[in-house]
């Protein structure tokens, strides 16, 4: 949840492509919305969406050194991984 302070409006100024300002004005004229909307709502899915990708490459990659990590120590199970880790 956000703050009033964070919901504040702060006007910032953009460039795009004539073609894509077309895109969103069709889009809004089928949608009633206006550009701001438009604009904003594909901003917080970008986001999102990267937020997203970064979250689940650094989990992998933790993934991948768990994996490494139970081979090199000859451990099967991650109970077993835990338990040595705990006591070592």
């Amino acid at each position: 949840m956000h703050t009033l302070e964070q919901l504040e409006k702060q006007q910032v100024g953009l460039r795009l492509p004539k073609y894509l300002v077309d895109d969103i004005d069709n889009f809004t004229k089928m949608f009633a919305l206006n550009r701001t909307d438009v604009i904003v709502e594909a901003i917080k899915s970008y986001i999102t969406e990267q937020k997203a990708q970064v979250f689940y490459s650094e989990f992998d990659k933790s993934a991948k050194e768990l994996k490494s990590a139970m081979k090199s120590s000859n451990l099967d199970t991650l109970d077993a991984l835990i338990d040595e880790l705990e006591h070592s």
